[in-house]
């Protein structure tokens, strides 16, 4: 029985730049293994009362975190840090954190807050209608 080639002998075999580009595809893509988010447009991502005022909470297979700056005020971006791709993993004093790298993105509108992340995280529609918060 043979075996095909091993990480080992791909690594040797492609030197620096090989070796540099296989590690970055073998990174954590921060999905929960799904193929594609759970819900679709127009259905419920949650009420208003799921969403803490001053902080925010995430849908890791929706792939979005919905954040209430101030009271009755819903915003929704990515989930997928800008730095590596990693899954953010929770929301506290005021911002939106990756515990990957240390990524820190502000509840108000998704600007950097603590690097090594430098681009903002994307802005999610949503509608709020009634108690009721949905993607767009």
């Amino acid at each position: 029985m043979t075996n095909g080639p091993t990480r080992r002998t791909i690594l040797i075999a492609t030197g620096a730049t090989g070796a540099a580009a296989l590690v970055a595809s073998c990174g954590d893509s921060g999905g929960t293994g799904d193929s594609a988010p759970s819900l679709s447009p127009g259905q419920e991502l949650a009420t208003t009362s799921d969403i803490p005022v001053g902080g925010g909470t995430i849908f890791k297979n929706e792939e979005v975190v919905v954040t209430q700056p101030k009271d009755g005020e819903f915003k929704a971006f990515s989930a997928i840090c800008t730095h590596q791709r990693c899954t953010v993993a929770n929301v506290s004093d005021g911002t939106i954190n990756c515990t990957c790298h240390g990524s820190k993105f502000n509840i108000t509108d998704g600007s950097v807050a603590n690097p090594p992340a430098t681009r903002p995280l994307p802005e999610k529609k949503i509608t709020v209608d009634g108690n009721s918060i949905r993607l767009a």
